[in-house]
């Protein structure tokens, strides 16, 4: 198992690659629907969002996760 810093980074990037470009996609379709240029114009918003995403999902992760253990009840 990867030392915990690592795993925390490896799973920003992970979970920025699958949530990021399912939301831009759904997005992108939903604005532009299936246009001839739909995939030039969906790659712009995942890269614009992945930028983006992955550094909040890197510093937002473990406060979700403090605030879930709160709601929940349940120590992580």
């Amino acid at each position: 198992m990867p030392p915990p810093k690592r795993f925390h980074l490896v799973f920003s990037f992970i979970m920025g690659l699958l949530m990021i470009s399912l939301m831009t996609f759904v997005i992108t379709a939903v604005n532009v629907g299936f246009a001839p240029d739909f995939l030039g114009r969906w790659l712009k918003a995942f890269l614009v969002a992945y930028v983006v995403g992955v550094p909040v999902i890197f510093f937002m992760a473990p406060i979700a996760r403090r605030l879930t253990a709160r709601l929940t009840g349940i120590d992580p």
